[in-house]
């Protein structure tokens, strides 16, 4: 239950797992000890492998904060997505160099007319795309 006043924030995260994590309730422990709300977005976890997790935190911002150091405490990586993508029809060729990277499938090459879609709402961020485009036509909105 957040404290009145508190302030609610979101934050989109790119969660990478050193072997040693792959086991630990890393997850579970993110709601239950900072009372975070998650949504996982794309998620490889192998036992015995480095992982990657690609989610949304929701809570107060302390204990946002909060989750984020007890995950680089035990040695997660953490990266922050705030990016909002554009994807600029007028520049693209639609050659698939953004598609090939994307990790949510929010680039996508349309297999009838073989040009590049874009479904904002899959998106997540994670800017793979903005570097995969060298016609410039995948930018980071302001």
């Amino acid at each position: 239950m957040a404290k009145e006043g508190a302030l609610t924030v979101g934050k989109k995260v790119i969660l990478n797992f050193p072997k040693h994590t792959w086991d630990k309730p890393v997850v579970y422990t993110l709601h239950s000890k900072f009372n975070l709300i998650f949504n996982i977005l794309k998620a490889q976890i192998t036992p015995n492998e480095e992982g990657l997790m690609i989610l949304e935190l929701v809570g107060e911002e302390e204990k946002v904060r909060e989750g984020i150091e007890f995950l680089r405490e035990i040695g997660v990586g953490v990266r922050f997505l705030a990016a909002d993508i554009e994807k600029d029809e007028e520049e693209c060729v639609h050659c698939g160099a953004c598609a090939s990277v994307c990790p949510s499938g929010a680039l996508h090459i349309d297999r009838e007319t073989y040009k590049v879609i874009f479904d904002k709402e899959k998106c997540v961020g994670c800017e793979l795309c903005v570097g995969a485009c060298m016609y410039k036509a995948i930018k980071i909105g302001l």
